[in-house]
């Protein structure tokens, strides 16, 4: 979302879960003929309404939201994936002369859509990954910690375990 001159504001409301993001979304989207974009990593998915603090049937015919319930609870969805989405659904908001409210606390996603921020973009990796968990199984944190200090000096000296 860098370098959006004369394009119409996105305001973000943004924090941690319970705070009351998305009514404050909603009542924005009232006011300034609005539509909420998700910015939540965990309310992409179907299903996960009750602990994610989702927006019920009610506010949702009352306002417009996107990028809720658009996966499978065993599809992944990644940072580079919604940023892409976001920008789509944004750039509609904006096509139908609305005001585009993005509302979420996951910083990563955040980071993405308003700062260009996106870490390297690799495919999902289900044999290292399962390698990863059984070494934290069997040996702990430290030694995943351990091993990022090899693959990544820097990166792994900033690990606070």
């Amino acid at each position: 979302m860098t370098g959006n001159a004369g394009l119409p504001p996105l305001i973000c409301v943004v924090g941690p879960t319970g705070t009351g993001k998305s009514a404050a979304a909603i009542a924005l989207a009232h006011r300034f003929d609005g539509e909420v974009v998700s910015a939540d990593s965990r309310q992409v998915y179907r299903g996960m309404d009750i602990g994610t603090a989702k927006v019920g049937d009610i506010e949702r015919a009352a306002v417009p939201h996107h990028l809720l319930d658009i996966r499978a609870p065993d599809q992944p969805y990644s940072v580079h994936e919604f940023a892409r989405d976001a920008e789509e659904a944004i750039a509609a908001i904006r096509a139908r002369g609305r005001l585009p409210i993005v509302a979420g606390g996951t910083g990563h996603y955040l980071a993405a859509l308003t700062r260009g921020f996106l870490p390297a973009a690799v495919e999902p990796d289900p044999a290292l990954r399962a390698e990863l968990e059984r070494l934290q199984e069997e040996q702990g944190v430290a030694a995943l910690a351990e091993r990022l200090r090899r693959v990544d000096p820097v990166v792994g000296a900033g690990i606070d375990l």
